[in-house]
């Protein structure tokens, strides 16, 4: 099912009639294929700020206001973890890393990370952004306590936080800290399009308008991200497949495996339902999974993404390959390329259930894209599953149990 502008979604790979009794039948699909129909339904009519997001203008001259300053640095940390911060980092992989400001995400409270982190900074030139939607996240705060004392105030600091009286937000109009909205109707882990993500984009020169376009392309389309949500609980039901496995032949789509990852699990892990999404990165994981996904249990579904690079990269000198002729000549990307087509077969033959994503490009507008697409087919999924596919209950016991063990 093809997107207009981006990708290809190639769902073949995950019928009986293309790898036999791994794949689906259409019987078996079908019927909860139609079950996305009402809930595709609903989400059109609802008011879910989510989903006006790609339409969405007002906001961005606030936040370049915001990047313009930024952009004077020359290093910005970025602070918060989960949704907060993981849609930043996946669009930060589309931006030239090596211009200034560079953008560090700190995403953890590795003391021994953040304090190599503070020798390798000049305060005077580094700008630091605090992410938490509800301004009171421990981690974010602790490192911010930090980087408030080590900077001697908060002059090059921004919160973003919801627009409501709490910890981050008192903390920043104490210190002088610039203040931009979180919407409060916009979860962590959905808020990749939002000022968690559109933030650092700006900040790094991405094209944050495309970036939307992309997404609204594939609003206006879903069909692609429904016939996903169908794939996945008619395999988990039918097949067995209680783990996704995301593999993307790029390295800039890798740390989108991550962002993928806990959109899924944080979404779908409810009342004892739920795939464990597991990220995986060619070519690398071909020499360290992929025996596993070949020969092991057939428990999986997978999902690989294919970007056309055989024409893209440096040519490998005929001399030095006469060892291994079929290198010499060739671009990097050719060997890239033919690794990812070749998984895909062989996946395939070994009867493994798989879906292909063929990227045209990979820019802003097809990575807003392939967000929207991830995002609808969770919520989706969530609605053939009956669980929320918005709220987190579970992870609540372990932040109250953290604040004992502190409090002791």
């Amino acid at each position: 099912m093809p997107n207009a502008v981006s990708f290809e979604h190639v769902t073949d790979g995950c019928f009986a009639d293309s790898i036999g009794a791994g794949g689906l039948t259409r019987a078996e699909f079908e019927p909860l294929l139609a079950e996305t129909g009402p809930a595709l339904a609903a989400l059109r009519a609802s008011e879910l700020p989510l989903l006006k997001l790609p339409a969405r203008r007002d906001d961005l001259p606030a936040i370049e206001a915001v990047a313009a300053r930024m952009r004077g640095l020359d290093e910005v940390v970025i602070l918060g973890t989960g949704g907060s911060s993981l849609g930043g980092q996946t669009l930060y992989a589309l931006a030239d890393a090596s211009k200034k400001p560079r953008l560090h995400f700190h995403d953890n409270v590795d003391p021994h990370t953040f304090d190599v982190l503070l020798k390798t900074l000049n305060p005077a030139r580094t700008g630091v952004i605090a992410i938490s939607k509800s301004g009171t996240t421990a981690e974010t705060l602790a490192q911010l306590f930090v980087l408030l004392k080590w900077a001697g105030g908060g002059q090059r600091f921004v919160a973003v936080t919801e627009p409501k009286d709490s910890t981050l937000t008192r903390l920043a109009k104490a210190h002088g800290m610039a203040l931009l909205d979180h919407d409060p109707g916009v979860g962590g882990r959905y808020s990749a399009l939002s000022v968690t993500g559109v933030l650092p984009a700006q900040i790094a020169g991405l094209d944050v308008v495309a970036l939307r376009e992309g997404a609204a392309e594939v609003l206006a389309d879903p069909a692609a991200a429904a016939a996903g949500a169908a794939l996945a609980v008619a395999l988990w039901r039918h097949k067995g497949a209680t783990q996704t496995v995301l593999m993307p032949y790029c390295d800039r789509l890798a740390t989108f495996g991550l962002w993928f990852r806990q959109l899924w699990a944080e979404s779908l892990g409810k009342n004892g339902a739920g795939t464990t999404p597991i990220r995986a990165v060619g070519t690398v994981d071909q020499h360290s999974q992929l025996q596993l996904y070949l020969a092991g249990p057939r428990d999986k579904m997978y999902s690989l993404m294919l970007f056309d690079c055989a024409n893209e990269g440096p040519v490998i000198d005929a001399s030095l390959a006469k060892e291994v002729g079929y290198l010499a000549g060739k671009r990097m990307g050719a060997l890239m390329d033919a690794e990812g087509r070749a998984t895909v077969a062989t996946l395939i033959r070994n009867h493994r259930p798989t879906r292909v994503f063929r990227l045209n490009r990979l820019d802003e507008s097809a990575m807003g894209a392939l967000m929207m697409h991830f995002m609808i087919e969770t919520i989706l999924t969530a609605h053939l599953l009956g669980v929320d596919a918005f709220d987190q209950p579970a992870v609540e016991e372990g932040k109250v149990l953290t604040r004992e063990y502190l409090g002791a």
